[in-house]
Order: C-alpha cells, then structure tokens, then sequence
C-alpha cells in the first residue's frame, strides 16, 4: 500500500495525538507517494524520506490517497545483488555495484521516493535515476547537494566493473547494468526497497 500525500499533512508520533511538525506533500519537487506499514481506522503509519534513516508518522487516512504497487526491491549487500519481486515472485537477480567500505550503502527498510532524468551530460547513470528514500550514513553533503540520497542508477564507469557477481565500488548508491536499470522503469514510487546484509 502506497499513500500519496493530497495537501502538506500534520505529522503525528500516534494516532489521536498531537501533531508534531506537517509531512510535505512534495519532497525534492516531488509528489510524496509514502509506503504504508501500519493502518488504524482513519489513520496510516507510513516510511518518511527524510533523515534520519528509518523515519516514519502517523497520517490522517482524509490527507492521503492510497493506492498499490505490486512490486518490492532487496538489494543484498553480502552476494552484491538487486532482486525484483512482483507480486511476491522474483523476476529478476542481477549484480550490482554497491557502496565501498568507506562509503557504504546503508541497511535498512527504504522505498523508491521518485524517478528522475540523469544529470547532463548523462555521463553513466543510465536513461533514468531511482531517488531512494535513503540516505549516506558517511556523507552529508555530495556535491554540495546539501545531502546524499541514495540512488540506483547505471554502471556510471566501466560497465564491467560491475561484472557478474556485483561489486563493492560505488559512494553508496546502487550501479547496474543498463539492461538491468531498463526493467525497473515500471517500478512506481512508494515501492519498498530493503537493504539487506
């Protein structure tokens, strides 16, 4: 179940209480589609993309439209890999480049916030960039972005770096093959990703 934000929604720690803070109905100039983890009657509890990592609140059930997605994405950080899962089926394991001992991909339970162009020149990242909901846990501020969201994107470099049994090469953001990039592109935001060991 996904919620997607309607209007800039009051943030609340439990259902009932008072609020604390508001939940923005955009994120990166991007709509908020927000997994769910927990519902009560009128209420969903759903995964925040903020800092720090594993955020979550509590949402009045009248500020957001929910909706599905049949996918779930789990990038295995001990084999290297990214798998697929639809509707519960694995439809694809592919290797994958991931964070380097100094700079490694954070674990946790996370979600594709949006989909986004690559910078110009593309320069390696693939047709297209899956913004994740995590972020660096060793770096704050990449490329003076102000933060270091984690994304899943193309090789960048030497396609074969990645190889066939994945590899531990990146800044924390997840690199595949082309070819493996192209089968997320029907992968919705809100869709759980987990980051395993």
């Amino acid at each position: 179940m996904v919620a997607t934000l309607r209007v800039d929604a009051p943030r609340y720690s439990r259902p009932g209480k008072r609020a604390r803070g508001r939940v923005p109905s955009y994120w990166l100039g991007r709509s908020s589609a927000l997994p769910v983890i927990a519902s009560r009657p009128g209420w969903v509890r759903v995964r925040l993309p903020r800092r720090p990592n594993g955020s979550t609140a509590w949402l009045r059930r009248q500020d957001v439209t929910l909706t599905r997605t049949p996918y779930r994405i789990v990038v295995d950080l001990y084999s290297r890999h990214l798998l697929l899962y639809k509707r519960g089926r694995l439809v694809m394991y592919a290797p994958a480049g991931v964070g380097a001992p100094n700079d490694p991909t954070p674990t946790g339970r996370f979600f594709v916030a949006f989909r986004q162009a690559p910078p110009r020149p593309p320069g390696g990242y693939g047709p297209f960039i899956l913004v994740t909901s995590a972020h660096s846990r060793r770096i704050t501020n990449w490329q003076r972005s102000g933060d270091a969201v984690i994304g899943v994107h193309g090789p960048l470099g030497r396609d074969r770096d990645i190889g066939i049994r994945g590899a531990r090469i990146s800044h924390g953001c997840i690199r595949l093959h082309i070819r493996s990039l192209l089968r997320l592109r029907n992968v919705p935001a809100g869709t759980p990703v987990d980051v395993i060991r």
